[in-house]
């Protein structure tokens, strides 16, 4: 199967400074794809130490000049906060540059502080990513952007550099949200996944979407991606460890980013579904979802590692896993061991099975 790494620029510990943060996902990442890793991915975020790393297009074109073969993926580019022009031309140099090795992932964003930092209404986040998704989709097939809906108006202009080839069967975008779903599969996107429910719910949202996504396109739907946090050691006690530090942080992290309990998410259109989560985790308490949140992600000695992306790659018929190896604060040391474990002992087995799983496998690239 199709794996790769994805890097989060956490600044959780205060004593590390964002410079050195920096330094070492730099440095794991000019060891990917020599350690075979199939592609290198990154999302977006702003103004918190959650994830500090405003533009994934600027990483990848770091990453395009010192990669060869790894695809290019962004985990995702949250459109509503761009300008639809400016997201195009910088996917389409990435492109260009990298010889047609780019992922495009696309999001609509949550986070309220981000919202309000640029100024924006939540409550348009929809119907932007539908004006917005629409008009950068067609720009890359294209080559000419424009859009004339209620939110958005943007007289025609060329996309230069132009797209390599077609981004159709490369983009993707996260959803959560039966309603979300219903969007993306209208725009033709494969799902990317980041777990945040329970393993079943995201089996059948999975293979529900795959089957709305043939009947409005005609033709099946990318198999999707999915991100994990992963922590593996030959020790098993040691993983454990690792997982209920890090992973554990990464997922307290996550809770205070997203604010989730805030009761704001109540009155803002289209975000009913995390109305609904903060109830839930208000019922039940913080540390109770936080334990949740963490342990939907991967943990174990190298075999279990295995086992467990197997199973879920499988389930969920994906095409690639996109695994997450430093986060939570994790010291330069503890990062560059776990990735060594992972690259040494989990991941030329994993290349070995179901070599039929693939990025964009589903529909043939133009």
């Amino acid at each position: 199967m199709h794996v790769g790494i994805g890097f989060f620029f956490q600044g959780l510990d205060a004593s590390v400074s964002d410079e050195a943060v920096y330094r070492n996902q730099l440095s794991l990442a000019s060891r990917s794809e020599a350690a075979g890793f199939q592609s290198l991915w990154t999302p977006e975020h702003h103004f918190t130490d959650y994830h500090m790393l405003p533009n994934p297009a600027q990483f990848l074109a770091w990453a395009a000049a010192r990669t060869e073969k790894a695809l290019l993926g962004t985990m995702v580019m949250v459109i509503p906060w761009h300008d639809p022009v400016r997201v195009a031309e910088e996917i389409s140099f990435v492109d260009t540059v990298s010889g047609g090795r780019t992922i495009l992932g696309l999001g609509r964003g949550l986070g309220p502080i981000e919202f309000d930092g640029f100024r924006l209404q939540m409550g348009e986040s929809r119907d932007r990513f539908i004006e917005y998704a629409a008009a950068i989709s067609n720009s890359l097939e294209t080559g000419i952007l424009e859009a004339n809906g209620p939110l958005y108006v943007q007289p025609p202009v060329a996309i230069r550099p132009r797209p390599v080839a077609t981004f159709k069967g490369r983009t993707y975008a996260s959803a959560v949200s039966p309603e979300s779903a219903r969007i993306m599969a209208t725009l033709g996107y494969g799902l990317m996944l980041i777990a945040q429910k329970p393993w079943d719910t995201v089996v059948n949202e999975a293979r529900e979407y795959a089957e709305l996504f043939e009947t409005i396109n005609g033709f099946p739907a990318p198999r999707p991606i999915l991100v994990n946090l992963t922590t593996v050691h030959p020790d098993a006690e040691r993983a454990k460890e690792l997982h209920e530090t890090y992973t554990f942080a990464y997922a307290r992290s996550t809770v205070q980013h997203y604010d989730f309990t805030n009761p704001r998410m109540e009155t803002e259109k289209g975000y009913e579904y995390y109305a609904g989560l903060r109830k839930n985790i208000e019922k039940h308490g913080v540390e109770k979802f936080n334990r949740f949140l963490a342990d939907l992600q991967i943990t174990g000695t190298p075999n279990q590692v295995v086992e467990q992306t197997v199973d879920r790659a499988r389930k969920l018929d994906c095409g690639a896993v996109i695994n997450v190896l430093s986060m939570g604060g994790m010291s330069d040391d503890v990062a560059s061991e776990n990735f060594s474990v992972y690259a040494e002992q989990v991941l030329p087995k994993l290349k070995s099975i179901d070599q039929f799983r693939n990025v964009a496998s589903r529909i043939e690239r133009q």
